[in-house]
């Protein structure tokens, strides 16, 4: 019993810290947010950090991966009421992309994560967008809309072409500027893949 309530109480820390762990990073940056503050302000001590995050860069993966996660969520969501499957696929590139306005987003995932964590191609969470668009254009290849091209390639090719395209538009002096200017060349990049019937 006993060992059950310290699991317990161990996730509710987690959950505890990752929030607060988001809050910081997207006001003051993963530079600027002091750890002491950060689990003081959920009513806990420097030291219930390390047992589920190890470090401060830990729990930014660990709030990278959650924010990273919805914004993959939020893509399939706009793709959803995109027209067949490939304006799908479209509507979700387009939709991560433009999510680079999004200060949270913006400051998390696409400033501070790449900066402290490395590579985004290899981060779990968008190893996971990356299957949902080898899905995509398996299906795609199949109906005949895209290409008979290599799946792995094409996927890799369309999802690091919006990831790249987010992360121009986040670190851009101007982001409302360069938002369509991306957007339509990722479009037009794309379109490269679809089956020409002529």
């Amino acid at each position: 019993m006993a060992r059950r309530r310290r699991s317990e109480t161990m996730e509710e820390n987690r959950v505890k810290l990752i929030a607060a762990g988001r809050k910081a990073f997207a006001s003051e940056g993963f530079s600027g947010s002091s750890m002491d503050e950060l689990t003081a302000s959920v009513g806990l001590t420097r030291g219930a950090l390390y047992p589920s995050f190890g470090n401060k860069t830990g729990l930014l993966a660990a709030v990278v991966a959650q924010v990273d996660g919805e914004m993959a969520a939020r893509a399939k969501a706009a793709g959803a009421s995109a027209g067949d499957d490939w304006e799908q696929l479209l509507a979700e590139g387009t939709a991560y992309i433009a999510m680079a306005l999004d200060s949270e987003v913006r400051r998390i995932v696409l400033l501070d994560g790449p900066a402290f964590l490395g590579d985004p191609s290899q981060w779990p969470s968008q190893n996971a967008c990356l299957q949902g668009t080898k899905q995509a254009v398996t299906r795609l290849i199949a109906a005949g809309v895209m290409k008979d091209v290599d799946i792995e390639a094409a996927a890799r090719l369309l999802s690091g072409a919006a990831l790249n395209a987010a992360l121009w538009v986040a670190a851009s002096d101007d982001p409302h500027s360069a938002l369509p200017k991306a957007v339509d060349a990722f479009r037009l990049m794309s379109e490269g893949f679809l089956a020409r019937t002529s």
